[in-house]
C-alpha cells in the first residue's frame, strides 16, 4: 500500500515503492541532472517504457486505487470485513518474508505464525490490548517449541527471524485491531493509512522535483532530504485536516504532530524493509500487486507507523 524507490526499475532493492494511491517517500527518478544512474530500460532513443519511475506506473495507479477503494469500503459499511482483509494482506506478507527467508536457508516455522496472525488482531478486536499480550506471547512460545524436533543446528537462526515475523507483522496487526475497536474506528483508521500514504506522495513529489542531497546512500541511494522535507510537509497537513474534521475532540495540531511523528516512522519502515532485502539478496519481496512489487513492499511503511499513530490518538483522543 505505499511506493518503491523511485527512478529504479521495478524489483530494485533500493526501490522505494508506489504507495497506495501514489509514489515513494523521498527518492527522484532517475534524472541526468542528479548524477544517478539511468533507469534499466533507458535506451539511447528516450526514457524507460514505464515512465520516469522505471514501473508500469499506470497499473500501479490502478492498483493503488483499488487497494484503497477496498480499505474505504470494508471500513464504512462492516469494520469486520476490514478486519479480515488486513488479516488477509498480512498472511500473504507473511508468506512472502518467510519464503524470502528460506532463500537464505533461514526455515522460519510459519505455521505458528498464521495462527497467531489471524488469532492476535481477532482477539485484540474483541477483548482489548490484554489479549494482544497474552495472543503474541503464545505465538512466540509456539514458534520456539515447533522448531526443536529439526535439532539445534540453525535453531537461533530459525526461531529468531521467527520472532522478528512475529514482532514487526503479528503484533502490529494486533494494534491496528486496537486503533479500529472505538465506536470511531473507521475514522482512525482512515487518519493512519491517509498519513501514511501522504508522506509517500509528498516525497515521491519532492524528491523527483526537487531532491539532491542523499540521505541513507548506502540503503536506498535515492532517498533524498528534499523528498523527507515533501513528505513531513504532505503528513502534517493530512493530519491536521483529518484529525480535526474526523475525530471528535480532535485538533488541528494534534493531527499536525501525529504527522510530523508519521513521516519518521513511515521512512524507517520503508529502510527497514530494505535492509531486510538487501541482507536476503532479493529486489521485492514478491510480485503479487502489478506495478507495486510483493504485498510486504506496500505494507513496510504503514507497519512502522501504526503503533505511533495509536499511541498519539490514544493520548490525544481517548476512545
Amino acid at each position: 500500500m505505499k511506493p518503491n524507490d523511485a527512478g529504479e526499475p521495478a524489483g530494485s532493492p533500493d526501490e522505494p515503492e508506489v504507495a497506495m494511491a501514489g509514489p515513494p517517500p523521498g527518492d527522484a527518478p532517475d534524472d541526468p541532472a542528479s548524477g544517478a544512474p539511468p533507469s534499466a530500460g533507458a535506451t539511447a532513443a528516450g526514457p524507460p517504457p514505464h515512465g520516469r519511475a522505471g514501473r508500469n506506473l499506470p497499473m500501479a495507479i490502478v492498483v493503488g486505487a483499488a487497494l484503497g477503494a477496498l480499505v474505504v469500503v470494508s471500513l464504512y459499511t462492516v469494520k469486520e470485513i476490514f478486519l479480515g482483509v488486513m488479516v488477509l494482506f498480512l498472511l500473504l506478507g507473511m508468506k512472502e518474508m518467510t519464503d524470502a527467508f528460506r532463500t537464505r536457508g533461514i526455515d522460519v516455522p510459519f505455521v505458528p505464525l498464521a495462527a497467531g496472525m489471524v488469532a492476535a488482531p481477532v482477539a485484540a478486536y474483541v477483548w482489548g490490548s490484554t489479549a494482544v499480550v497474552a495472543a503474541l506471547s503464545l505465538t512466540v512460545l509456539a514458534v520456539l517449541m515447533i522448531r526443536m524436533p529439526k535439532g539445534a543446528d540453525g535453531y537461533v537462526r530459525d526461531v529468531g527471524a521467527g520472532i522478528l515475523v512475529a514482532g514487526y507483522l503479528v503484533l502490529m496487526g494486533a494494534i491496528v485491531a486496537l486503533l479500529m475497536r472505538p465506536d470511531d474506528g473507521d475514522h482512525r483508521i482512515v487518519v493512519f493509512i491517509a498519513v501514511t500514504v501522504a508522506s509517500d506522495i509528498g516525497g515521491y513529489f519532492a524528491g523527483a522535483f526537487l531532491g539532491k542531497h542523499k540521505m541513507a546512500p548506502t540503503i536506498s541511494p535515492k532517498k533524498t532530504w528534499e523528498g523527507v522535507t515533501g513528505s513531513a510537509l504532505a503528513c502534517m497537513l493530512a493530519g491536521g485536516l483529518l484529525v480535526w474534521s474526523l475525530l471528535e475532540g480532535g485538533r488541528v495540531w494534534h493531527g499536525v504532530l501525529i504527522g510530523l511523528v508519521a513521516v519518521v516512522t513511515a521512512t524507517v519502515g520503508d529502510l527497514i524493509e530494505s535492509m531486510i532485502k538487501r541482507d536476503l539478496g532479493i529486489k521485492d519481496m514478491g510480485t503479487l500487486l502489478p506495478g507495486h512489487g510483493g504485498v510486504m513492499d506496500r505494507l513496510d511503511s504503514l507497519v512502522a507507523t501504526v503503533p505511533v499513530v495509536w499511541l498519539l490518538l490514544e493520548l490525544f483522543v481517548p476512545s
